[in-house]
C-alpha cells in the first residue's frame, strides 16, 4: 500500500484521522486475516426492565429446570430473537441480490 498510516499523539487525533479516512487506502485486504480475542469481556450496561409477575415467575421456573440464573435465560432468549430478526431483515437484500444476479447473467 502507498499510503502510511500517520503516528498519533493520542486517541483524539486518531479518531479524527480515521473519522475522514477510509481504512481500505491503507490496508491490503487480500492480505488481512480475522483478529480473535478470546479474552475481550463485552460492555455490560445494566437495564431496567418492567415485565408481569406471573412472566417472571414463569421464567424463573423454566431457568431453574435448566439450572441456570433466571436473568441469564432472559438474555439468551434476547439474543435468539435478535438473531432471527437480522437474519428475516438481511433476507430480502440477498433474495434481491441473487434475482438481480441471474438478470445480469441471464443477458446475452
Amino acid at each position: 500500500m502507498d499510503k502510511k498510516i500517520p503516528d498519533f499523539t493520542n486517541e483524539d487525533d486518531e479518531r479524527d484521522f480515521w473519522a475522514t479516512e477510509s481504512p481500505l487506502d491503507y490496508f491490503d485486504t487480500n492480505t488481512a486475516h480475522r483478529a480473535l480475542f478470546p479474552n475481550l469481556k463485552p460492555t455490560l450496561r445494566s437495564i431496567s426492565l418492567r415485565l408481569p409477575v406471573d412472566m417472571i415467575e414463569q421464567l424463573k421456573v423454566i431457568a431453574n429446570r435448566q439450572d441456570i440464573p433466571y436473568q441469564s435465560l432472559i438474555k439468551t432468549y434476547l439474543k435468539r430473537e435478535i438473531s432471527t430478526e437480522r437474519r428475516m431483515l438481511s433476507r430480502p437484500a440477498r433474495i434481491f441480490q441473487k434475482r438481480r444476479r441471474i438478470k445480469l447473467y441471464s443477458k446475452h
